[in-house]
């Protein structure tokens, strides 16, 4: 009678125990990070760009006078934060209740749930909101009407509109832009290149994107070092890119990288579906010793509890995984387990692989055996037949 071997048990410090994940939001970055810790995943935290208010108030304050300055027919509100930031200024300067006026008296279309709930909580209600939060179905929305003489005020999201503003000005409206505040470069540009080198070497597990301007930033950080690329690469195949929805995804879906996204804009969503993707992903089970362990990212967790590798024993363990039983030589474990410089010649010496062994098996603990010696060929792991 054979003896059912237990199941292999989840990471006791969370389901994303073992995996890195870079994030490159700078608003909201601490709830983001905080959601991403929580569930036991090693946070990699690199701001690509960061929400700077204008500088210049006046700007703001000019376009507000614009739009009161007679009777808005349409008003688009694109972001939560923007259209709270646009009342709050227009409150300090005494022109809150006209401008909320001026709306009401206005159709009010909005960009998705969050400027919605801003614009609610204004004492307003939107017209319309497209499903897909996409600015182009509110555009198409727009050009179904008959604009000409029109007056609509656009509240900006970070950067201009230029191809959104200049279709509703060809037929006939009159746009007034509010540039609420814009995206400004990364406060510490070394932490977003930190980040392309960690991605590329393989030890970041996922990306989630929380707009479209991050990722262009991103890109646009590994292009000046050279790995964009390789950056490219890495999203194509091991590294999971999770965006808020498939507006954000856009940057990336153009550039032939496959994206997840969650049915609802949402942050906890956005981590939920991070959840559901990524282990699947860089979870291996292995019967060891009557016993079922489970390989996650870097984590290793069985009935004698959990074990956290650094990078290179992380992946030679991967690599053993990969084909479990199997001896691997270790010119071959060099070849999986090590990343080089582009053109730079892959490592040849194998005593590097012996004492990278060494520190694995250590670091393995009550796991230790796992890694076993193939005298003269190279190392396997020791599961269990059957």
């Amino acid at each position: 009678m054979t003896t059912a071997t237990p199941a292999a048990p989840v990471p006791p410090e969370g389901s994303l125990a073992g995996l890195t994940v870079g994030v490159t939001a700078d608003r909201r970055r601490d709830e983001l990070e905080a959601l991403l810790r929580r569930r036991g995943a090693k946070v990699v935290s690199a701001p690509a760009l960061r929400i700077v208010p204008l500088d210049d108030d006046s700007v703001v304050r000019e376009a507000t006078e614009a739009c009161l300055s007679a009777p808005l027919d349409y008003v688009v509100a694109t972001t939560g934060v923007g259209w709270r930031g646009w009342i709050s200024a227009a409150e300090g300067w005494g022109t809150g209740t006209r401008l909320v006026d001026a709306c009401r008296n206005a159709t009010v279309i909005s960009r998705g749930p969050k400027a919605t709930g801003a614009i609610r909580a204004s004492g307003l209600r939107e017209s319309y909101a497209p499903a897909s939060e996409a600015v182009d179905e509110m555009l198409a929305w727009l050009l179904d009407r008959e604009l000409s003489g029109r007056r609509i005020a656009v509240q900006e999201h970070g950067a201009p509109l230029p191809e959104f503003t200049a279709a509703l000005r060809v037929r006939g409206a009159e746009v007034v832009e509010v540039p609420v505040y814009r995206w400004g470069p990364a406060a510490d540009p070394d932490a977003v290149r930190r980040l392309v080198e960690s991605t590329v070497r393989g030890e970041v597990h996922a990306l989630p994107f929380t707009s479209a301007p991050a990722i262009e930033a991103l890109l646009s950080a590994a292009q000046e070092t050279g790995r964009r690329e390789q950056l490219l690469a890495a999203l194509r195949t091991d590294v999971l890119a999770a965006c808020i929805g498939p507006v954000c995804a856009r940057p990336l879906l153009a550039v032939d990288v496959p994206c997840v996204w969650p049915e609802r804009g949402r942050l906890g969503a956005l981590v939920r579906t991070l959840d559901q993707e990524l282990p699947a992903r860089h979870r291996r089970e292995v019967a060891f010793e009557g016993a079922r362990l489970t390989l996650q990212g870097a984590s290793v967790s069985g009935p004698s509890g959990s074990v956290l590798l650094t990078p290179l024993p992380a992946a030679i363990l991967h690599a053993l995984a990969g084909r479990p039983g199997t001896v691997l030589s270790r010119a071959e474990l060099l070849r999986r387990a090590w990343t080089v410089e582009p053109g730079a010649p892959r490592p040849t010496d194998e005593h590097a692989v012996e004492a990278a062994v060494a520190r694995l098996r250590s670091a393995l603990g009550p796991y230790a055996r796992l890694v076993r010696t193939v005298t003269k060929r190279g190392y396997r792991l020791a599961v269990d037949a059957g």
